[in-house]
């Protein structure tokens, strides 16, 4: 190991302090005005600190990293699914296709409870967590020829957890795909610029895909620069066109957003990886990281105060008015994606690992882009903290709850213990061009008006905000939908491999009858949840939309025993801990969360507990809330059922994969010897390629030794 310099001391003694200072001051702060600045101190100097030691050890010292060792993308390139692809745009695939709604909207329906517990599970539980599960996963996908997930579990634990766990991933992938698409079609129904802008980086990420492969290889700085252009000029263009004789053909309802959807998904899924997946995601990543970048940006530069509470009373209490339950376990399970989530090893066991050129690169795009994702959680949180409670509670509290009229709201939300008159809610919404923000449900709406606080504070004041409101819901759709896409090509995977353990041609995920018949079925899957969801208020996907925290949260609990497992058949068993202690953390969690989910006796947690007052209430010729008539009612009671049976089955299957991998390691430890590995054989690598984004002085003369050009790969 290379012995630290005195420049490097004070340079990491200083980033130290700047961290320790601002969890200091949100720490002891009680009462008095706090700058928003302070949470994204905190959050850089942590996030620096653990990049630069805590990923390097696991990487160096538990998964041991070997950059002279080919990747499936080196020795299976395909040109469609296994494809070497530069760092720096695989990055911003990797993390464009793990950072969906969860850090968008999460983190701000979790400052019900304050802006401290937020902070701290989105910062603490990233760098422990959520970073190192998606960075050990994706090692270990990519020593099993980028296997999924799912197929992982059942070669290293056996058929019993491996099929347990097959089925779980699949069924969960699916609700959450859903769940996605959901929160896409509602931000663009009725929203040409949105739906224009989107359209467009289409057709600007197949231009950049046939640049980087066809015209001019390697020259990811130049397509860079042409794509970002362009995706500037599709989002300014967006305003025209929502305002020209065109915005009719791009005002589409939600039906007609959902076919489209389900179009895109299908070809993003089925085409080489290069030609409209991978660029597109890279283009989406420089919209994703610039809007936040410059959130944070304006942070410093107009340091707006933290309004929310640091704790406020429904942490204890558990009756807050956007989603009931206590502080433990249901904020953990709220902000899900921003701190730990288990779609990410999907991903991390998807199209990143048969892309990757290097071992060595695992650090960057697997623990980096997590924590990446994490920022964007705690800009989210900043957001929703910055704006006042009244409206914040106004905005997010159901509209049974609030009423329809500013009246009604202002009044539930005195009721609530804040205060906020109804000139002051017209006044937001005529602010943002929004008729009203009543009851605005959801958090991405939230979400919007914080950035637009923040925007409009550095450039164009107050007339600037219903322009930057409209710019940051079309961001997030856009956010979101680069999940979308991927998680579909990921889905494809894995019931290539599923299916390819009963059909062996399946085992090949570039064969193209399996490819097109395993698309098919992913899209259909998630379409119908979606389709059914836009068009019955009470079903579809709305109907299991309440298992998205948890079922996630059990999807991390799999994977996180899958790299436990993983670590000890491989040797490490004194390096289990490393995945080993976030493991218990999140089954203690989610376990706790889902028995409340089924046995609480508060209607309002428990899905069995709400069957039964809606039953109750069918017996008495009663109508409630969200009813609207006796039909349903009984949609409602049913619906109540299916969440509480499949919360069940989902415990069920985790504690399976759990047991049977418990066993496994047992195994190993007494009998080493006997413990067999699905693990590829070694090849030998002949691709030079940096491992992070800044080439170093060593690196640049093995690629000078190799002819390729300074910071590329050859």
């Amino acid at each position: 190991m290379r012995r630290a310099n005195p420049k490097s001391i004070v340079i990491w003694a200083l980033v130290a302090l700047v961290g320790a200072a601002g969890w200091t001051i949100l720490a002891v702060s009680r009462g008095e005005e706090v700058s928003a600045a302070w949470m994204v101190a905190a959050a850089l100097g942590s996030y620096a600190i653990a990049y630069r030691f805590y990923s390097r050890f696991i990487a160096d010292r538990v998964l041991k990293v070997d950059k002279d060792r080919a990747t499936p993308a080196e020795r299976l390139n395909n040109g469609v699914d296994y494809h070497p692809t530069d760092r720096r745009v695989l990055l911003g695939h990797h993390f464009a296709a793990i950072a969906g709604a969860g850090p968008l909207v999460g983190p701000v329906l979790a400052a019900q409870m304050g802006y401290l517990p937020g902070t701290i599970w989105i910062i603490v539980g990233v760098i422990f967590a959520g970073a190192v599960q998606d960075m050990v996963t994706l090692f270990f996908s990519m020593r099993r020829d980028g296997k999924s997930l799912g197929q992982m579990a059942r070669e290293e634990i056996g058929p019993v957890g491996g099929v347990a766990a097959l089925v779980a991933v699949l069924l969960i992938m699916i609700i959450l795909l859903a769940v996605l698409a959901l929160v896409v079609v509602n931000a663009l129904a009725s929203s040409p610029w949105g739906t224009f802008s989107i359209a467009m980086t289409i057709p600007i990420a197949l231009l950049m895909g046939f640049y980087l492969r066809v015209l001019r290889p390697g020259r990811v700085i130049e397509v860079s620069v042409i794509g970002v252009a362009l995706l500037l000029l599709a989002i300014v263009s967006g305003s025209w066109v929502a305002e020209s004789s065109w915005a009719g053909t791009f005002t589409l309802s939600p039906g007609t957003l959902v076919i489209w959807l389900v179009v895109y998904g299908f070809l993003a899924s089925i085409l080489p990886v290069w030609m409209l997946l991978a660029p597109r995601d890279y283009l989406s990543t420089f919209m994703k990281i610039g809007t936040i970048a410059l959130m944070a940006l304006g942070v410093f530069l107009t340091l707006p105060t933290l309004k929310a509470d640091a704790i406020t009373e429904f942490a204890t209490s558990g009756t807050g008015p956007v989603f009931a339950g206590s502080l433990f376990p249901f904020v953990f399970i709220t902000i899900a994606c921003g701190a730990l989530s288990g779609f990410h090893a999907l991903v991390s066991s998807g199209t990143t690992p048969k892309m990757i050129q290097k071992e060595t690169q695992v650090r960057m795009i697997g623990y980096g882009a997590m924590l990446m994702e994490s920022f964007v959680a705690i800009m989210a949180l900043v957001a929703a903290s910055i704006i006042d409670p009244g409206l914040y509670f106004a905005m997010n509290a159901p509209a049974g709850v609030m009423g329809e009229t500013v009246q009604s709201a202002s009044q539930a939300v005195a009721n609530l213990g804040y205060t906020i008159s109804p000139d002051d809610l017209a006044a937001a919404a005529k602010a943002v061009e929004e008729e009203s923000l009543v009851s605005r449900t959801g958090g991405a709406p939230t979400l919007a008006v914080g950035i637009a606080e923040i925007f409009s504070s550095v450039i164009g004041g107050a007339g600037m905000k219903a322009f930057w409101y409209h710019f940051a819901i079309m961001f997030e759709a856009l956010f979101i939908l680069t999940t979308v896409d991927a998680g579909t090509r990921v889905g494809r995977f894995m019931l290539q491999d599923m299916l390819g353990n009963v059909v062996k041609p399946f085992k090949d995920v570039s064969w193209k009858p399996g490819v097109w018949f395993a698309s098919a079925v992913v899209v259909g899957g998630w379409g119908y949840f979606l389709w059914v969801g836009v068009h019955d208020p009470l079903g579809g996907i709305n109907q299991l939309f309440p298992l998205f925290g948890i079922a996630n949260q059990l999807l991390a609990a799999i994977a996180l025993t899958v790299c436990t497992t993983l670590l000890i058949k491989s040797g490490r068993l004194k390096w289990a801990w490393v995945t080993g202690v976030p493991l218990a953390w999140d089954l203690i969690v989610t376990l706790t969360a889902s028995w409340q989910k089924i046995f609480s006796s508060d209607p309002k947690v428990g899905f069995f507990a709400q069957r039964g007052v809606y039953q109750d209430a069918i017996e008495r010729g009663e109508v409630r809330p969200p009813a609207k008539t006796m039909e349903d009612m009984h949609t409602v009671v049913t619906n109540s059922t299916v969440d509480g049976v499949i919360q069940a089955v989902f415990v069920i299957l985790v504690l399976i994969v759990l047991a049977d991998a418990i066993r496994v390691c047992v195994r190993a430890v007494r009998r080493p010897a006997a413990t067999a590995l699905a693990e590829v054989p070694y090849v030998k690598s002949e691709l030079v390629a940096p491992a992070g984004l800044i080439t170093t002085r060593e690196e640049k003369t093995e690629l000078a030794a190799a002819g390729a050009a300074p910071g590329a790969g050859s």
